[in-house]
């Protein structure tokens, strides 16, 4: 979602959801005969907030969650309480330094430092420590400006091909859309599967490259007009 379907915002709080994209994916899914899933490293219910009234199939915390399209939710099981050594490690690194932003996921951590781009070489180091404390059973994830602590049981990856085993979404050609490294996994499973990865910006290469959120929303707005059943 950020960075793809949206802007990428000042802190993650201050997402907006416009109802012209929750029209275009309404859309988008009905051109597909209901084959649309948004993949986040968000939780579900924030998904299923910025999105309202909509319920998607999704993704949530890089797959450790995932909602089928008959409304069942699949959580991975991992205790919260293992990360509190990690959750406590953060909030000091955040404390000591300005500018940085911790995000409480419950099940996974993510630092984030967009407004103090300066520290990146020494958060980097900080979040390697924090990690390597916690191997193998949490891995670290670098994205823009963010450094994410998450288990390491489940990935966006397994959740594609989690969709891609179910109606409506079993039997089609797939395709990924991402902007980060959080998105490499993905691609890779759709291109396998003789699908089509799609990059927004420049963070990343895949199949086809669009420059930014709006030409996402161009691509799929076709996408959506080719696709359309014929009346």
């Amino acid at each position: 979602m950020d960075g793809t379907l949206l802007e990428i915002a000042a802190t993650p709080d201050a997402v907006l959801v416009e109802d012209s994209l929750k029209q275009l994916l309404l859309e988008v899914r009905h051109a597909l005969q209901g084959a649309l899933a948004l993949v986040s490293g968000r939780e579900i219910a924030t998904l299923d907030r910025l999105f309202a009234p909509q319920i998607w199939p999704a993704a949530g915390l890089h797959g450790l969650e995932r909602r089928d399209a008959t409304g069942i939710l699949h959580v991975q099981p991992f205790e919260g309480c293992r990360l509190d050594p990690a959750r406590a490690a953060l909030a000091r690194i955040v404390a000591r330094t300005p500018g940085t932003l911790l995000e409480d996921k419950g099940h996974s951590l993510a630092l984030h430092y967009r407004a103090a781009p300066e520290h990146e070489a020494s958060l980097r180091r900080a979040m390697q420590a924090v990690a390597a404390g916690l191997a193998p059973d949490c891995h670290l994830l670098a994205g823009k400006r963010v450094f994410e602590l998450k288990p390491a049981i489940a990935t966006k990856a397994d959740a594609v091909r989690e969709f891609m085993n179910e109606a409506p979404f079993a039997g089609r050609r797939p395709i990924y859309v991402g902007d980060d490294l959080t998105d490499l996994d993905g691609f890779g499973v759709v291109e396998h599967a003789g699908g089509l990865s799609v990059a927004v910006g420049d963070h990343v290469q895949a199949q086809v490259c669009v420059a930014s959120p709006r030409d996402l929303r161009a691509f799929l707005a076709d996408l959506a007009d080719r696709r359309s059943p014929t009346p």
